[in-house]
Order: structure tokens, then sequence, then C-alpha cells
């Protein structure tokens, strides 16, 4: 059976690393429930020159034509304010949730059980039924008031990822250093994949 997965992207620096993410994930045959806000819709014209519309039906018909997925079922697209998103419920909360990036105010939100909208809800969820929550932070320096809230989420068994890619793989693009760190984000979720050789291994 397929895992389901919550993506979702938060209006912070670092949309490649979640659009990698979401391609790898329905590629690996994933069902994927994905979240976004306004703000990311911001970075995304900012950063990949992309013009997401606002409703989420139409991005996802976008996404779907995109990714070309036989399913349409496959990827499910919610916007911050859907309530009654599945993954909203303890009842159907899925099988992990990325947060990729994560801004520092939702970061925070998480942290503090706010809950108040879909992404610090469906996180809150994920916390509370023990399930996979990774949350990639934006880009650096970290306050110490942030510091201390990925400390606290860490204690509580959440998987902080700063996408801080490695060098020892001798990258040659950009393109493999974001999939550097979304090979990390895939282990962390159990997901399969093959980004890179594992270390002492070759994909050769």
């Amino acid at each position: 059976m397929s895992k389901v997965i919550t993506v979702a992207l938060t209006g912070a620096s670092g949309l490649p690393y979640g659009l990698r993410t979401l391609e790898c994930l329905l590629a690996a045959g994933c069902q994927v429930r994905l979240v976004y806000s306004q703000v990311a819709q911001i970075v995304a014209r900012q950063e990949l020159d992309l013009l997401w519309p606002a409703r989420a039906a139409d991005l996802a018909e976008q996404l779907r034509a995109q990714y070309q997925l036989a399913d349409p079922q496959q990827l499910q697209v919610y916007g911050q304010q859907e309530w009654f998103a599945p993954m909203a419920s303890g009842s159907n909360p899925g099988d992990g949730m990325v947060v990729v990036p994560c801004s520092m105010g939702a970061l925070s939100a998480i942290a503090n059980g706010a809950s108040d909208n879909l992404v610090e809800r469906a996180a809150d969820v994920m916390i509370k039924e023990r399930k996979a929550l990774v949350l990639v932070p934006r880009e650096t320096p970290f306050s110490a008031i942030h510091l201390e809230n990925m400390l606290k989420l860490s204690r509580l068994g959440v998987v902080i990822l700063p996408p801080n890619p490695g060098f020892y793989h001798h990258p040659q693009s950009i393109d493999e250093l974001v999939d550097f760190v979304v090979a990390r984000i895939l282990d962390q979720l159990g997901v399969p994949q093959q980004l890179m050789a594992r270390w002492g291994e070759s994909n050769s």
C-alpha cells in the first residue's frame, strides 16, 4: 500500500526543495496531500518565476498535468483554510508530513500548538498521533528563539532538517545540492529514493 504524505509549502525561501520533494514523492507512488500558503505563492514567483493560481483546485489541475499523473487522486491540493481536509483530523492523518520550506512563523506556531490554519493543524495532528513530521527551516541565521522552538519540537520527536547539503559527493549543479537535501527528507519519511549514493555504496 502506498504511503500517504502531507507536503506543506510556507512563505519562506527554499521552494525548490519543496517542489522537488513533491515530484519525488509522486514518482515513488505516494499519495500526496499538498497544502500551501498565500505567501508560498509569492515565493514561487520570486524564486522560480512560477505563477500559481489562488484556488487550490486550479493549482491541483496544473500540477497533475505538469507531473502527468495517471490517477488524479494521487495529488490533492488544499488551501490553508480548508478545515475539512483529511489531515486536519487525527482520524485520517496519513503516514507522514513535511513542511518544506518551513518559515519561522510556522515553526513557532507548530511548537506552541497554535493550529490557526491547515498547515499548523496538520502538523499538530502528526505530533499528537506520533507520526513522522519533518520541518525544513528557511535560511540561516537562526535566533535563540528559533533554536529554542526547534529544540522543543525535536524533544517531541519532530525531525528538524535544515537544508544544509554536504559536499563529499562532489556536486556539479544546484540540482544535485537540492537532491542531497531531498534525499534526506525522503529517508526520514521512509520513502525509497535513489537520488544519491549512500555512504560506502555506489549508484552505478
